[in-house]
């Protein structure tokens, strides 16, 4: 085991060290990791395009879209407390192999139901539910691992690598899922095969991955440690300022992506521009990622500042575009800022808070990134009613207004936690 995250949290000059660009895939765990995430990704791009295409096909509406989303987000509401939990009490090994199996299982489900003619909304309402529950136990769980398999030194590296990873999926696997579905050869059932395919593959590397570390017990039950995990972020004014922050800007910015179908079918692009749009945004995101793979841990909360003001002013122009062409080129802004926004959240997280309430701060984070699902709903409904491209740029303009917000309250909250009891 290396050294923990929870350990030398007090600043000094390690936190203005520098990182080579690409030192966290010296380390063995990491690198099957990293390589198995490219397909746990993968299969999660891919058959999130295809629930979404199914979804407007059925429906051909926005608010079929939000409800897609909404039934991802409520579910995982629920589920991502008991997420964090459980990583800081059990193996993570096993748990991202359960979660990874049933994330494999979903799509398989779905193209068969497609194939065989008889696909239903309500089946997407279930697979999203399903999907909810996945991703709000994979994804503590993981990101726990990481920071434990790595040296604190280079736990923003490998964050932004592993983020990398993800962005580097929706490069090309939204694009692939699109012109499937467009095929004749494949159609939305063999989207739907090919995503579960990948699923099993992602398997294969979690299994000679080592177990996590598990938190010493403390003699609660997980009800108890769930309320000292709460405890302890209410104590924390860096960690309630960053939380806060982060729910801000996801709840309003992220549910953009719910409605890039209807971007598509607004300039005529059909489902291969849906999926040239999910590609388009993540080339930013991967462009982002590499860049501050090697970021000064001192500069963190300044990056995350700008990323969100980036983030705003990107999708009022992504919603001023007068052609697809240029919708494309705006969408490579959105998905960098985004997704700098979101791994340096992220970072921060974990170089902030002792390593035996990672999965718990995770889950409180990571409520921000499903609970943006449930304010879709009704965005759709807006989006319906006065049309997207004024939707989208009002949400930009409301995380511009927040980001000079945060940055003047900002001194007041901002501080390194202080660990008593926690490493």
């Amino acid at each position: 085991m290396t050294e923990t995250a929870g350990e030398g949290a007090g600043p000094g000059p390690a936190a203005a060290e520098r990182t080579g660009r690409f030192d966290a895939l010296r380390v063995a765990a990491f690198r099957k990791l990293f390589i198995g995430g490219l397909f746990t990704f993968l299969t999660m791009q891919t058959a999130g395009v295809a629930r979404a295409w199914m979804a407007f096909e059925l429906t051909g509406t926005n608010t079929g879209l939000g409800g897609v989303m909404f039934a991802f987000g409520a579910a995982s509401i629920f589920a991502i407390p008991a997420g964090g939990v459980l990583a800081d009490r059990f193996d993570k090994r096993r748990i991202m192999l359960a979660a990874g199996s049933l994330q494999t299982l979903t799509p398989l489900m779905l193209g068969v139901v497609v194939a065989a003619g008889v696909g239903a909304y309500w089946m997407l309402i279930l697979a999203s539910l399903i999907q909810g529950v996945v991703i709000s136990v994979l994804a503590p769980a993981r990101l726990a691992f990481m920071a434990e398999v790595v040296d604190r030194r280079v736990v923003t590296n490998a964050v932004f690598l592993s983020t990398a990873t993800i962005q580097l999926t929706r490069v090309f696997g939204p694009a692939l899922a699109g012109w499937m579905i467009g095929a004749a050869l494949f159609g939305l059932a063999g989207a739907f095969f090919a995503s579960a395919s990948l699923g099993a593959l992602s398997l294969a590397f979690l299994v000679g991955l080592p177990a996590g570390a598990r938190s010493p017990s403390s003699g609660r039950s997980s009800l108890g440690d769930m309320a000292d995990g709460l405890r302890f972020v209410r104590s924390q004014p860096a960690i309630v300022h960053l939380l806060g922050f982060s729910f801000t800007v996801v709840l309003v910015g992220f549910p953009q992506q719910t409605f890039l179908p209807a971007v598509a079918d607004l300039y005529g692009a059909g489902p291969a521009g849906f999926g040239f749009l999910n590609t388009a945004a993540a080339v930013g995101a991967v462009a982002v990622s590499i860049s501050f793979a090697n970021a000064a841990r001192d500069r963190l909360w300044s990056y995350q500042a700008r990323s969100a003001l980036a983030f705003g002013v990107s999708l009022v122009l992504f919603s001023l575009m007068p052609g697809f062409a240029w919708v494309l080129a705006a969408a490579v802004l959105v998905g960098g800022s985004s997704s700098g926004f979101q791994a340096l959240s992220n970072s921060l997280v974990l170089t902030t808070t002792p390593v035996e309430y990672h999965g718990r701060v995770q889950s409180l984070l990571m409520l921000s990134y499903t609970g943006f699902a449930i304010v879709s709903l009704p965005l759709g409904m807006l989006a319906d009613r006065v049309g997207v491209r004024p939707t989208i740029a009002a949400l930009g303009s409301v995380i511009v207004v927040a980001a000079a917000v945060s940055k003047v309250v900002e001194p007041r909250t901002r501080g390194r936690p202080t660990l008593e009891g926690g490493s």
